[in-house]
């Protein structure tokens, strides 16, 4: 088998700490679609760059990030996958709050709140599973937890350490810093939080669905819940969403949703994960090749238009043809569209939960597939309406708003130098290419299948007959009557004149956002209480010392050293209210909470530890 060969080594005295690295057939294809993202978001950086400023921090941290990815990639081990993948969220943090801006900076909080919650939760499950079973490399781990007899104690290990990974990757309820992050941040920077950052939560969502509960139905039902709803949720979101950047961003979310689904079937599947260890694969090197593309291209509308909005930027893809090749090709490919290569891996996945249904057929298991596949298929009309959506802004409308004279100075203009043009057509050729020649992407498969412990099919699969056509053909068919019926019926305002084009509207409801409704108070909450229950604690000694004061100790002159020394002893521990330093800025800030509710979690590690090891 191609992916069958392993190359595995250790690096075990640093400080004390084993570093255990591994090189198999999947960890060369993502090194690969790693480096090139890489490559093609550093060439067109220069020109998006190129009156900027920090763009020496960008490129340092961008380096940095890029060194703690292909460590978490070439991982052997949990504890080296949790090292790098910490250093990646700390060092990916100023590429979100690049531009300094109250939007950048609130979405960079919201992206390190996510990445150190989510962080702190997985090192506790990955000290409940090191306890249970005493080891975290990844090739022992199957064997030891199946002898594992207290099943409920390793879902617990298994879902505290899918908290920090699937936030990471995006997935359902922990979505929420995407939506956010990837519009705030610079367009190459956004390409790379896509593209590769969020695999690298899928990454550790495959260890523990493989390793740890490899061909466990119940673990996979509950993942194929969360992955139907973030699927979902996700394109629901871009469909009214009339923002660029955010569009890209939920329907990242949405496609983070059909890989989780992948992962799913392979757990409910077991020995028949073939179609699905295949689908999930593809889709996961898809993904990041189709937005590395799209968020590039969301680059150039924004370095000529410095606006990312609907109502801003609509008519200017209009006498661009590369442009227009690059982006149509991109969202031909997103959307499923058959000849793209998006149509492949989506076909793959598809197949699997068909063949899952037939497998379960008669079961509530099979029903449960059979309304994921109805969810699947609606979902992927979703997708095919809001890239219907975004190619009938920048191609279809006529330019109006901050580009009213877009035919005369944007096209007047180079509107991309050289290297940006070999940029984006180095990341839009490829796509077509493996959309055209299906084998090539089988070869990808065939090479990254052994790390999910697939293997080849029984039969080649036909990808143009039409018994797999047809599910492209139904979602082509939903997506198309969504945008006719939906999107231009509610989603758009025509202009009373009928000459201006269209008025996007944003209809979502402001207060059905997730973090200002749930995850904020809360923790608000939590800290306060905490800052009570400290401030109760910390009177304690303050009114000892203050009884002291007042009844044994004797006022002393203010001449004498002494009474200098005790004085401003007694003014630091038990001031005077005119004296007291304002403390409210300190409590009321999403930092000070963000660090105390860290502290609590610690607390609770400690408990889950002694429970773990008394």
């Amino acid at each position: 088998m191609a992916g069958g060969f392993i190359l595995s080594w250790r690096w075990a005295q640093i400080c004390g700490l084993g570093l255990y690295f591994r090189l198999d057939g999947f960890r060369i294809v993502y090194l690969c679609v790693t480096a090139f993202l890489w490559i093609v978001s550093s060439l067109f950086s220069a020109e998006y760059f190129a009156r900027a400023a920090r763009t020496g921090r960008y490129h340092l941290f961008s380096l940095l990030t890029f060194c703690a990815t292909v460590g978490v990639f070439l991982s052997g081990d949990l504890f080296t996958t949790f090292v790098f993948f910490e250093i990646m969220s700390l060092s990916s943090y100023p590429m979100v709050a690049h531009d300094e801006t109250p939007s950048a900076l609130k979405a960079a909080e919201t992206y390190l709140a996510v990445a150190l919650i989510g962080g702190m939760t997985t090192l506790m499950g990955l000290l409940l599973l090191h306890g249970l079973i005493g080891t975290l490399e990844m090739e022992l781990l199957h064997e030891a937890c199946k002898a594992v007899g207290n099943r409920s104690a390793l879902y617990a290990a298994g879902a505290l350490i899918l908290v920090g990974f699937g936030a990471k990757a995006g997935i359902f309820p922990l979505h929420i810093w995407l939506p956010k992050a990837h519009p705030a941040a610079p367009a190459p920077g956004s390409a790379l939080l896509s593209g590769i950052l969020t695999k690298c939560g899928v990454f550790g969502v495959i260890i523990v669905s493989f390793e740890i509960f490899r061909n466990d139905a119940s673990w996979g039902l509950a993942l194929l819940v969360l992955g139907a709803i973030t699927m979902l949720l996700g394109a629901v979101l871009a469909v009214f969403s009339i923002d660029l950047k955010r569009t890209l961003a939920c329907s990242s979310v949405s496609q983070i949703g059909f890989i989780v689904i992948g992962i799913a079937m392979q757990c409910i599947l077991a020995e028949h994960n073939a179609l699905a260890v295949r689908g999930t694969i593809l889709h996961m090197v898809n993904h990041s090749l189709l937005k590395l593309t799209l968020f590039l291209a969301a680059g150039v509308v924004y370095m000529n238009l410095h606006s990312i909005d609907f109502n801003d930027i609509r008519g200017f893809g209009r006498g661009k043809p590369l442009f227009t090749f690059v982006f149509l090709t991109a969202a031909a490919g997103i959307a499923g569209v058959p000849l793209f290569n998006g149509y492949i891996s989506k076909t793959l996945l598809h197949e699997s939960i068909v063949e899952g249904i037939h497998l379960y057929s008669g079961s509530r298991t099979g029903g449960i597939l059979r309304i994921v596949e109805l969810l699947f298929l609606f979902t992927g009309g979703l997708t095919v309406s809001y890239m219907l959506k975004l190619t009938s802004v920048l191609f279809g409308e006529k330019p109006i708003g901050k580009n009213p004279g877009n035919e005369k100075t944007v096209l007047g203009s180079r509107y991309l130098r050289p290297i940006t043009t070999a940029a984006l057509t180095l990341s839009a050729a490829i796509l077509p290419v493996l959309g055209v020649f299906p084998r090539l992407m089988d070869s990808i498969a065939n090479l990254g299948e052994g790390f999910m412990h697939g293997h080849a099919p029984e039969h080649a699969v036909h990808y143009f007959d039409w018994i797999n056509l047809k599910g492209a053909v139904y979602s082509l068919m939903i997506g198309a009557a969504v945008y006719m019926l939906f999107i231009r019926k509610i989603l758009e305002k025509k202009d009373t004149a009928g000459s201006a084009g269209a008025k996007y509207l944003n209809i979502w409801p402001r207060f059905l956002d997730l973090e200002n409704l749930v995850y904020r108070p809360v923790i608000y909450r939590f800290t306060h209480a905490g800052v009570l229950i400290f401030g109760i604690v910390q009177g304690l000694p303050d009114a000892l010392i203050g009884f002291i004061r007042k009844t044994l100790l004797r006022p002393l002159k203010p001449g004498r050293f002494p009474g200098k020394f005790f004085g401003r002893y007694y003014d630091l521990i038990y001031p005077e209210k005119s004296k007291k330093p304002e403390m409210t800025a300190a409590y009321g800030g999403f930092s000070a909470s963000l660090l105390l509710f860290g502290i609590g979690l610690c607390a609770t590690l400690g408990y889950l530890m002694f429970l773990a090891f008394k």
